[in-house]
């Protein structure tokens, strides 16, 4: 009877095992199936900005081309460029991006750690200094990482 229980306990233990490890494979293959979705998600959301940057681009020469056709509508005969010459003047304006997420992420984790370092440490400075290097850090790297994922960053 006992020899029973033994092999009915050792069968107990090795389907639980089986188990487990049946379950850890499908955890990682449903964690492996999400990065890839969110991947492709990244993609597709920097292939849609792409297009939208295109399609300003566009109209603004639109815009460009028809001021420059009412201009010279508007122009006075006598002032009239003569045929064989022409000047066009194009003026691109660049605009800025902002502060990136790195940078926002560094200032933000400096503050933050700063102010954490001085509450918890007895010596205010040297922990607002501590903090304050550890939370830009961790700023950083997180913020790098949203670059990494909206294009910003390569």
């Amino acid at each position: 009877m006992k020899k029973i229980f033994v092999l009915f306990a050792m069968a107990l233990a090795f389907s639980s095992c089986n188990n487990a490890a049946n379950e850890e494979a499908a955890k990682q293959a449903t964690i492996k199936a999400v990065k890839d979705s969110m991947r492709l998600d990244s993609f597709k959301r920097v292939e849609v900005a792409q297009k939208e940057k295109e399609a300003k681009l566009q109209e603004e020469k639109r815009i460009l081309m028809l001021s420059e056709a009412r201009a010279a509508e508007n122009a006075p005969a006598a002032t009239m460029a003569s045929p064989g010459t022409s000047s066009t003047t194009t003026t691109t304006t660049t605009k800025k991006k902002g502060w990136s997420s790195a940078a926002l992420g560094t200032v933000i984790g400096a503050g933050a750690g700063g102010l954490g370092g001085a509450l918890i440490d007895k010596k205010k400075g040297r922990g607002a200094v501590i903090g304050g290097v550890a939370g830009a850090g961790a700023g950083y790297l997180i913020g790098r990482g949203q670059d990494k994922k909206s294009g910003r960053a390569q």
